[in-house]
């Protein structure tokens, strides 16, 4: 390795380096002589594709490259040599339409190994896969060191054996260490190819931000912006009173472009006031009778504000059972319920409600999202399964009483956030309601939860509101992190789950 090297450089491929290519080439494969680009050959890779040639440059000397051509993923796929693969080394097999980035040379000359210089040219591919929208890198690789253990182990023993780092491999281990997985071996594969007896792994890198059919226009968002809204209880005389304080925060959180409106669960509670000469579960029956012209209000928001509103909740009657419902209600004007799931013993006591049954994710303009109803929340099974179904935020309206109350449902949600690899956010209504019996006290903070890793906060909270003051959250969550996070995060809490010791599915 050399020790002076004072700059490094990574650039595109230009003729003029073809001597200093030529010299690395060589050096980098001394085991197989003559096997280096003629010049003509560089001169037709970079006719047919420059951008996809690049070369490492120390100190001004070309000291690594990295050559590719693009092909469809069903050639990559069923062509099975090296000749093959290019054309009999003439590149007539690269397709200016093909979907897939295939590497067809990589090296580093040995004199500058162990500067990590291999992975700049490996990341530089990634990053040009994902600018031209292409599915995925595909290459063969060689296993240098196979040779060593052909007379002992097939090919298929020393690639686990390799992946279990029981043996190293100078390519193949550094391409898995690089986020490659391996779809099959190839026999006869590059000839002359001593070290590795002939044989290669056909290895793939999935592009996770490649878009099929890729639109212009109604393009799920990268980045969302969520309104949460923490709710005052207050004495309001009618229906046109809280469709008032309730469009005033519509109007407001819309008019910071924010994608999503977040109520808090049972907000619409001071209406029962005008039933506390009642009993609580007659009270709440009356509530319910105004759910059906909420919604269709809030449906009216959505369109004239353009923002997807998350209705909180509130009761709702059906086959003479009281549910603890609410709606998602999209800016294109359609809407879709969602239903607590588990009661709380108070509701149970209070207002006889019953828990829904139905477990349910929803696609919106910005992406899946999920909706669970405070108690709901401490129970992780239900995120889970949201999870599985490819939630990118889940969405909590929440009333609780007691500081302790609201200390379950933030932790709780934090906890799904960092299990889930998602975001997580909460709303809660705050203040004294009184004249409404078992509504008397509430405490709440608005807050957005982020997974637990470096591209997150390092407490894993986006945004808190401040406690128990009435006030609008706007909060910006990046979709795209947790893309990244889904494949190369510290941990990887969804894909490491142990399938063949248990699994959690639905029973509806």
């Amino acid at each position: 390795m050399s020790s002076t090297i004072k700059k490094v450089a990574l650039r595109n491929l230009q003729i003029e380096d073809y001597k200093e290519l030529k010299k690395s080439m060589i050096e980098s494969y001394p085991e197989m002589a003559g096997s280096y680009w003629k010049e003509d050959d560089i001169k037709k890779l970079l006719k047919v594709f420059p951008e996809g040639q690049l070369v490492i440059v120390a100190d001004g000397v070309v000291v690594g490259s990295a050559l590719s051509i693009l092909v469809t993923e069903n050639f990559a796929f069923k062509t099975k040599t090296y000749k093959d693969i290019t054309g009999n080394y003439t590149f007539s097999t690269h397709n200016e339409f093909g979907d897939v980035l295939y590497g067809i040379d990589v090296f580093i000359n040995p004199n500058y190994r162990g500067l990590r210089l291999g992975r700049r040219l490996y990341d530089a591919r990634k990053e040009l896969c994902e600018q031209l929208n292409l599915r995925s890198i595909i290459f063969a690789g060689r296993i240098p060191s196979y040779g060593k253990y052909a007379n002992e182990i097939t090919p298929k023993v020393y690639i686990e054996k390799v992946k279990k780092k029981e043996v190293y491999d100078p390519v193949l281990s550094f391409q898995l260490s690089n986020d490659f997985h391996e779809v099959r071996v190839l026999k006869n594969y590059l000839a002359g190819d001593s070290e590795s007896l002939e044989y290669a792994v056909l290895l793939e890198w999935n592009n996770i931000y490649y878009e099929d059919n890729k639109k212009l226009i109604n393009v799920d968002k990268s980045v969302v912006r969520l309104g949460l809204i923490q709710w005052q209880m207050r004495s309001l005389n009618n229906l046109d009173a809280l469709f008032e304080q309730a469009e005033f925060f519509i109007d407001a959180v819309s008019g910071y472009g924010s994608d999503f409106a977040l109520f808090p669960e049972l907000f619409t509670a001071p209406l029962m006031a005008d039933y506390n000469h009642l009993s609580e579960a007659e009270a709440i029956k009356e509530l319910a009778k105004h759910t059906d012209a909420i919604r269709e209000k809030f449906q009216k928001y959505a369109i004239s504000y353009n923002i997807n509103i998350i209705s909180g909740s509130m009761p709702y009657l059906e086959g003479g059972h009281v549910f603890n419902v609410g709606f998602l209600c999209r800016r294109d004007g359609t809407y879709e319920m969602y239903r607590k799931i588990h009661i709380t013993p108070n509701e149970v006591f209070h207002w006889g409600m019953t828990g829904g049954d139905i477990i349910q994710t929803f696609d919106t303009d910005c992406g899946k999202i999920g909706i669970v109803i405070c108690y709901d929340v401490e129970f992780p099974e239900l995120s889970r399964l949201m999870a599985n179904e490819g939630m990118n935020i889940l969405f909590v309206p929440f009333l609780t009483d007691t500081q302790n109350g609201y200390t379950r449902v933030k932790h709780c949600a934090q906890a799904r956030a960092i299990e889930n690899e998602c975001y997580v956010a909460i709303a809660g209504c705050v203040g004294n309601l009184p004249k409404v019996n078992n509504m008397d006290i509430q405490y709440a903070q608005a807050a957005v939860f982020t997974p637990s890793d470096f591209a997150f906060p390092s407490n894993g909270i986006k945004a808190e509101a401040t406690p128990n003051t009435e006030m609008t959250l706007i909060v910006d969550v990046d979709i795209n992190l947790l893309k990244e996070l889904h494949e190369h995060g510290s941990v990887n809490t969804m894909k490491d789950r142990r399938h063949d010791l248990y699994q959690l599915k639905k029973l509806k």
